[in-house]
């Protein structure tokens, strides 16, 4: 077996996680995994030590994606259980790595775009972003610190500062499309929020163009150079979809309808403006650039 070509995807039953093992499968690459309920040859567990260290033992490429949605409302139990989802997992690799013989040479692991404060000024890059306050840049500042932490010293560790993943079957695309199909696609809040994100495919290429960039080290911030505000992005969904107009939803309402989905406003009103300047310095190409056209793209493959 060429272990050069063999990628453990852990946390890989979510929408990421399943585009990258088909994905890395159609590149030519051997799979295995890391999850809840994983077992098997190639397959671990999270609370089995030794399986997870047999599955990464040899393999060139491991990537975490590991983490409960930040889709609920922020409660003491909610709030335990993100943050172990992302931390206690992080831990159990560096120790399954630690382990092995012939630890993977890369570990990706997912952070999130949003460790950065809400930016309505400038763009945030990997070297003078400023970091936020909050649950969730609390969140996501344990994760990272978890990943340095380990004790992995022959293995390249990179937290990837993910923006908001959009692409077909899933992400965080569905509920904007489903306001606009609604009549309620207009700008929410007052709709000058940045909005960063990236298509899954341009992240699955970027994990592979990061593992082959052996020079690039430190966090990455991955994400689409084509930044846009919350009223553009909803006109762009509009668009897509076919819809003509969309009503504006105020924070006020916002925020009661928080409450009743039980989820949390800052996944809408805060203003991510996350700009990727390792990745463009180091020469990567996006296939899907602009999200105009990946937003047609993606409502393309769902029709």
């Amino acid at each position: 077996m060429d272990g050069s070509k063999t990628v453990v995807v852990a946390g890989a039953s979510g929408f990421i996680g399943t585009y990258l093992r088909r994905r890395f499968q159609q590149d030519g690459w051997t799979v295995r995994t890391i999850g809840r309920r994983e077992a098997g040859t190639t397959a671990a567990c999270w609370d089995d030590g030794a399986g997870m260290t047999r599955v990464l033992n040899g393999a060139s490429l491991v990537v975490n994606l590991a983490g409960r949605s930040v889709s609920c409302r922020y409660n003491r139990r909610n709030r335990a259980v993100i943050l172990d989802s992302r931390v206690a997992t992080t831990q159990a690799l560096g120790r399954a790595i630690a382990r092995c013989q012939e630890p993977p040479s890369t570990w990706l692991n997912a952070s999130t775009g949003t460790i950065y404060r809400n930016a309505r000024d400038r763009p945030q890059s990997e070297s003078d972003g400023e970091l936020g306050s909050g649950f969730s840049v609390e969140v996501a500042r344990a994760w990272e610190d978890a990943l340095e932490a380990a004790a992995t010293s022959g293995t390249r560790r990179v937290p990837l500062r993910i923006a908001i993943v959009l692409g077909r079957g899933g992400g965080a695309l569905a509920p904007f499309a489903n306001l606009a199909r609604l009549g309620l696609g207009g700008h929410m809040g007052d709709g000058n929020q940045k909005f960063s994100w990236i298509h899954v495919e341009d992240l699955y290429r970027s994990v592979r163009f990061l593992h082959a960039r052996t020079d690039i080290s430190g966090p990455v911030n991955v994400a689409s150079p084509d930044v846009v505000s919350n009223g553009e992005m909803m006109r762009l969904v509009r668009r897509a979809y076919g819809v003509r107009f969309g009503l504006p939803t105020p924070a006020w309402l916002l925020r009661a309808g928080a409450v009743l989905i039980r989820t949390e406003t800052e996944l809408v009103l805060k203003s991510r403006w996350v700009q990727p300047q390792k990745l463009l310095d180091a020469g990567f190409v996006y296939s899907h650039p602009e999200l105009g056209r990946a937003l047609l793209q993606i409502a393309r493959e769902k029709a």
